[in-house]
């Protein structure tokens, strides 16, 4: 399993590292020591930790769908031209990029700050990892 100090465990859950240190204080996440004797988290125990922490925006659509990728947020960028568009939405810390038509923006009442869902269904999702350093 792969182990990471408590700056990179800090990093990937958006908290300083302090807050980190707390959570193995209190129980809530294991600490182990390296061959250097730093203190190490598991990552699939950070990854179990982070998911009990998360908790998802309420959708204010208040509709059912099979799409399990759902990203609320608000409208932080409109551009548009004849034919398309490009709306940009802030999902918490995530940026979600959509292209649709211009006709869709106006239909969907679209504007800067205004609630929105990205709504994600799709059969192909790019899973990329950090290059080993040699």
């Amino acid at each position: 399993m792969p182990h990471m100090r408590i700056r990179e465990a800090a990093g990937f859950m958006g908290v300083s590292d302090d807050t980190v240190r707390r959570w193995i204080e209190h129980g809530s996440l294991n600490a182990t020591h390296d061959s250097g004797g730093r203190k190490v988290i598991d990552g699939f125990e950070l990854a179990q930790f982070a998911r009990s922490q998360a908790t998802a925006a309420p959708n204010p659509l208040g509709v059912g769908s099979s799409a399990r990728n759902r990203f609320v947020g608000l409208v932080t960028d409109i551009r548009v031209d004849t034919v398309m568009a490009q709306v940009e939405l802030q999902c918490g810390p995530f940026r979600v990029v959509s292209l649709m038509s211009s006709d869709a923006v106006v239909d969907l009442r679209l504007e800067l700050g205004s609630v929105a869902v990205a709504v994600v269904k799709s059969t192909t999702v790019i899973i990329e990892t950090p290059q080993e350093e040699s």
